[in-house]
């Protein structure tokens, strides 16, 4: 897979940051955009006909310059790095995802689709490194929060958001403090965890196992003691995550919401009305915490900032989510913060534009609630 040399001679030359110059695509080889995508510190690379491959680098898309691929162009480059089976199963139901490695270089997640008629792909680079917790400054409520034996955690956002990021960093940490037995399922895997203090099995949906339901029937069975759910897509997903959570284990799992209420929404309302009830019982009995984070764009500087909603469930909350008051556990999550660790979305883009990390313009734009942050900020909403 990819045995192209990235260093060799080609009609295709690196610039700076950004560029490829070309005299035409017939040269250009998906390996130096890999690089250039290395070398640039960009988060995503895109391949779509009709246009330049695209870097994301600080949350916005660079063109590369090179001439316009046209469709045969970016089937080239893209099925440069596929297997002869991962050619016909996306022949088969154009779409496939899929993780790889390139020697000395970088880990990517790829996702290759059509577009048009027209092969096209985006690439994310996972770093080959874990990220430590503390360099990633997150706040030690999280440690807190992961320091039980059994529960659920969820980390939610939306794509790109640095989901995977936080829970790796997290699962990590349990590796390295923990003497048991990590299970994760993922489409596809991202970080690779090896084995420290603890035994970790990574399982590959459409690789390792066939299928999200498969794993999870067969889970228990394999002694698990953490559990890590790539994605909560759907009700089967959901009351699995759940189940497994009762029966004394500790879950980690990601949705793509945009709050910590509206994911216990989410969780409660995939269930049919009549079985509602219960799950909220049962949620408010192994919920452990949700973290809900957005990754900004800093204003000032270049690179990106976390902005992170944090819920413990108190007591308190715990007696709402049962009561079915969801509307009032925004205002729980306000009470005795200094004890709990947490905190609103509001509170920490306020706290992103008070270290001049971020203007005040950017947090408005990215708080579900802008007349309330305007008020914290002291401001007038325009």
């Amino acid at each position: 897979m990819g045995n192209d040399n990235t260093g060799s001679k080609s009609s295709t030359k690196m610039m700076a940051t950004g560029t490829v110059q070309s005299n035409g695509n017939e040269g250009l080889k998906i390996q130096q955009l890999f690089k250039l995508m290395v070398d640039s510190s960009a988060s995503d690379l895109h391949i779509t006909s009709g246009t330049s491959p695209g870097l994301r680098v600080h949350g916005e898309i660079i063109k590369v310059k090179t001439l316009p691929l046209a469709g045969e162009d970016t089937k080239r480059l893209i099925y440069q790095i596929l297997s002869e089976d991962q050619k016909n199963e996306f022949e088969k139901k154009l779409e496939l995802d899929f993780s790889f490695g390139i020697k000395g270089l970088a880990r990517f997640r790829a996702n290759v689709f059509n577009s048009k008629g027209a092969v096209a792909a985006v690439f994310r680079i996972i770093p080959s490194i874990i990220p430590d917790f503390k360099a990633l400054n997150l706040p030690n409520v999280l440690l807190k929060m992961c320091d039980v034996s059994n529960g659920l955690i969820l980390v939610t956002g939306p794509t790109g958001s640095g989901k995977s990021t936080t829970m790796a960093s997290l699962l990590d940490h349990l590796n390295q403090h923990e003497a048991g037995h990590i299970i994760t399922l993922e489409d596809p895997v991202e970080f690779v965890h090896s084995h420290k203090s603890c035994l970790v099995n990574q399982r590959e949906i459409g690789t390792d196992t066939l299928s999200f339901s498969h794993a999870l029937k067969s889970l228990l069975r394999q002694d698990p003691d953490i559990v890590l759910v790539g994605e909560l897509r759907d009700k089967e997903t959901i009351e699995a995550a759940l189940t497994i959570a009762e029966t004394g284990h500790l879950v980690f799992g990601t949705l793509h919401t945009n709050s910590c209420v509206q994911t216990i929404n989410r969780v409660i309302n995939v269930f049919p009305s009549d079985q509602q009830g219960q799950i909220r019982t049962l949620l408010s009995f192994v919920l452990q915490g949700i973290v809900s984070q957005q990754l900004i764009a800093k204003s000032f500087e270049k690179g990106r900032v976390a902005a992170m909603e944090i819920l413990v469930p108190t007591s308190g909350i715990r007696n709402l989510m049962r009561e079915d008051k969801m509307h009032q556990i925004y205002s729980q999550m306000q009470i005795g913060q200094d004890k709990s660790g947490m905190i609103t979305m509001n509170q920490s883009l306020k706290k992103l534009v008070e270290t001049g990390a971020i203007s005040i313009e950017v947090a408005m734009g990215y708080s579900n609630a802008p007349d309330e942050l305007a008020a914290q900020l002291g401001v007038k909403v325009k």
